[in-house]
């Protein structure tokens, strides 16, 4: 009897002990499954946070985009638009500021002139450059319009030392005149963008590649613009092209410097554009008085 009674007890007591690892098991089971869920469900309310920033930024830059194209629809006399086919008109009050400002524009850049279009970025081009004369400038400083988007090509011995990032005091010059224009019109968009010629960075120079150089340079040049000629930085954007687009064969040290240049592109409001030729017809009346 005793015996009998014996046996059963062990047999409780392993069955009590098969049942505890069994949910033990069970619980540590359930308890990773948890802590995956749990994982996972952080991983996704970090990506629904980071794609919600994304489309924040998408709807702010499309805001400023309509407000752009609000303000050259609202303009009763149509300082300028886009016909169907894709050609230029310009108000007749407009026209005849920009014609005042070609007229000081040299004959043999005028008879490049065959359209609207390029008799409006010929106007464009003739106020900036009025605007970006500089002492040191020179012919290291180059510029062109396309499409009323102009470009500024600026040799970087000009703003830096060889292989640095560093921007030198030489450059506040023309800096500085880029920053007025761009200050003078809150929605203009600026890219600065670094170019390096063909040659590779030392080993083991704080610097790790050209696509380092260039883009430092331009964050450099943007910095520069913000913190000393106030521009937002809101307005500012950084690039860096390396060696990957060159405007001159990298075959003589002549050729190399073209191609060691920060360009800066700056896109005007057409309305402000057309503000500042009245404004400046204004100025010209009263002299003539």
């Amino acid at each position: 009897m005793n015996n009998k009674l014996t046996k059963a007890v062990g047999a409780l007591t392993m069955a009590a002990v098969l049942v505890s690892c069994v949910s033990k098991k069970k619980y540590n089971e359930l308890e990773t499954d948890y802590n995956n869920t749990r994982s996972e469900l952080l991983k996704t309310r970090v990506e629904k946070e980071d794609l919600e920033a994304k489309f924040a930024a998408i709807e702010t830059r499309v805001d400023r985009y309509n407000e752009k194209i609000a303000s050259l629809q609202s303009d009763k006399e149509g300082m300028l638009v886009t016909s169907n086919n894709g050609e230029f008109a310009v108000s007749e009050k407009n026209k005849q500021a920009m014609r005042r400002t070609l007229q000081n524009v040299p004959q043999e850049q005028l008879a490049t002139a065959t359209t609207l279009k390029d008799s409006l970025n010929l106007a464009i081009s003739y106020k900036m450059s009025q605007r970006l004369q500089g002492e040191n400038a020179g012919k290291r400083v180059d510029m062109k319009i396309e499409n009323t988007v102009v470009m500024i090509q600026i040799a970087d011995d000009l703003l830096f030392g060889d292989s640095s990032y560093r921007v030198g005091s030489k450059a506040d010059d023309i800096l500085s005149k880029i920053a007025a224009v761009v200050n003078s019109e809150p929605s203009l968009e600026v890219l600065v963008e670094g170019h390096t010629d063909s040659r590779t960075v030392k080993e083991g120079s704080y610097i790790k590649d050209n696509w380092d150089l260039s883009t430092e340079r331009a964050a450099a040049i943007a910095r520069r613009l913000n913190s000393k000629f106030s521009v937002p930085q809101e307005q500012l954007i950084v690039a860096g092209r390396a060696s990957y687009d060159p405007i001159a064969a990298n075959d003589s040290r002549e050729n190399m410097a073209k191609n060691r240049r920060t360009q800066i592109v700056i896109m005007p409001n057409l309305d402000k554009f057309f503000a500042m030729l009245d404004s400046d017809l204004a100025v010209l009346d009263e002299s003539e008085k």
